[in-house]
Parts: structure tokens; sequence; C-alpha cells
């Protein structure tokens, strides 16, 4: 297996938009898309050329063959999924006019959150040089832990990446603040969303946040600002990039694909593994130009559906 494979674990969600054009009176349509956060990634990593294992409990139910079709179909490797007996997650989104989802859950007791420590004990296989996760598997019990453990021995040897994509409606932010230090321990690179920020650190500024986390351990912290661009901090150094132009459509699985542009990058420049000891300021900043343009096409269109290589190419 290719030394520049990237493995990602985390949950599959069912992401059901309320149609207005299609309900009529005492009826509601919805239209059903693939997401969740970690799968978008992984779909995105796919896309872009990235050999890309996912690790996720896929239920047999019909959302579950929607997933598996769906990141079979990008190009995901998904030998390390498993087969649950649980059902998918849904989530109701209604868009606003600026494209921007408000979701309702339904999740307890559905398959992404039911690791077991025997589910995960060989992985992650095939050497990855980077491992990705975050969202609700990471915080969300019982199988929160189990993904915490995995990330411990997979740090060092391999690049860690966490995307926190604070839920509340579902995890308290509380949750996310006590394991947020850890997390940082055990990760390289921390993407986050200002709304993310909102959540785990309120009324901080983008920067303190930054050197609080790169106190706590993580290399480089990359804070992504809707319109405004991103703010990019490694050790400390920092840069900001402004948005790429883009007539948004809606911004769902935006910061998926972004993570996606980023450890692709990356990856294609060498820079995975281990402890990110070669990345400079310069080349993060290079590197996150790139997932702004991954994340704008993103936008461009409706639902998370990132772009192939061919539409990034100069």
């Amino acid at each position: 297996m290719s030394r520049r494979q990237i493995t990602v674990l985390g949950e599959c969600v069912a992401d059901a938009f309320t149609d207005s054009r299609r309900g009529t009176h005492g009826e509601l349509a919805l239209r059903v898309h693939p997401g969740g956060g970690p799968a978008n990634t992984a779909v995105a990593l796919a896309r872009l050329g990235t050999p890309t294992r996912f690790l996720g409990r896929l239920s047999g139910d019909v959302f579950g063959r929607l997933f598996r079709a769906h990141l079979a179909e990008s190009g995901v490797d998904l030998t390390g999924c498993v087969p649950a007996a649980e059902a998918s997650t849904l989530a109701v989104a209604d868009l606003d006019v600026r494209g921007r989802a408000d979701y309702s859950f339904h999740a307890e007791g559905t398959a992404d959150w039911q690791w077991t420590a025997s589910e995960l004990a060989a992985e992650p296989a095939g050497d990855p040089v980077c491992v990705h996760t975050g969202s609700l598997a990471l915080v969300r019990t019982p199988g929160g832990p189990v993904v915490e453990e995995l990330l411990a021995r997979a740090a060092g040897r391999a690049t860690v990446s966490v995307d926190p994509n604070v839920r509340p409606l579902l995890v308290a932010p509380a949750a996310y603040r006590e394991r947020l230090t850890r997390w940082c321990e055990l990760a390289d690179v921390l993407r986050l969303s200002d709304d993310d920020l909102g959540h785990l650190l309120p009324g901080a500024a983008p920067e303190e946040a930054c050197d609080r986390w790169h106190a706590a351990g993580v290399r480089l912290v990359v804070v992504t600002l809707g319109a405004a661009g991103a703010l990019v901090s490694l050790d400390g150094a920092r840069a900001a990039l402004p948005a790429e132009p883009v007539t948004v459509v809606d911004t769902v699985g935006a910061g998926d694909a972004f993570t996606a542009g980023l450890l692709h990058h990356l990856g294609g420049q060498g820079l995975l593994g281990g402890r990110l000891d070669a990345l400079t300021l310069d080349r993060a900043v290079e590197a996150c130009r790139f997932a702004g343009r991954v994340a704008a096409l993103t936008c461009s269109v409706p639902g998370a559906n990132p772009p192939r290589a061919d539409l990034l190419a100069d």
C-alpha cells in the first residue's frame, strides 16, 4: 500500500435537506445526500487523488447502502469499515439565505458511535502517512475513547489531524473543551471553523486560541473564517489568507473539503508523516491556499459534493 495513504475515521450521516419546491400542503419533501464530516473528508481526499482508507461503522439500512456506494464511487478504500447492526445517523438540514445549514439530528444509538476496542485493535492498517478524525465520533460515547486510543497509537509515526466540528445540539461544548487539550497533545494539525472557535473558547480571538493550542502540543492550527478567509498558524508564526471568490450555493461540507485539500497538498509535497518537521509557514500557506480553492468549489454546488482533481488543474 502506498506510503501516501491517509486513513480517515469517523461518521457517515444522511443529510436530509428540506425541499420547498417539491413539498405540498401538509407535507415536507426532503432530498437526502450522503454526508458526515469525516466521510466528506475521505471522499474529497480520494477525488483529489490521495489514496484514502475510511474507517466507519456502516449500517445495512438504506442510508448505509447509500454511504457505501458514494464512498466507493469516489475511490475510497472501505476494507476497514465495520458492518453495523445499528441504524444510520440522520440529520435534517434547513438552509438559510446564506446557504448555511441549521441541523436537527436523529442520532441516539446509531451505528457511528459504537466503536469497540476489538474493532480498532489492528488499526491503523497499511502504515498510513496521516490519520484524520474528529467530529462526533471522537467525542461521543461509547466509541470516542476508543478512537482517541487509536490516535495515541498512531501519533509520532503518522501525522495526526483533528477537526473538532462542534455539534452543540448533540454534545455539549463543555465535553469538547474537556478533551481538546488531550487531542492537541496527540495532533499535529488542528483545523476548525470560526463557529467551532466560538463554542470552544467563547470570546477568544483566533490568535489567542491558536497560542493556547500550540502550547498544548499541536503544531499547525488553521481557523477557517468563511467569507473572511482563513488564519494559518504554525508554532505561533501566522498568516491571514483571503477567501477564494465564489458564488455560494451552500456551505455544506466546505470545511471538510478544506481539510481534505490541506492534507492532500501537504501529502503531495512529502510533508506528511511524523510531526511535520519539514513544514514551514510558507508551505503551510501554500497548502491552505489550495485548500481554499477546494472548499470554494464545494460551495459552488449543492450539498457536500467536493471537486475531482481535474477541476483544480492549472
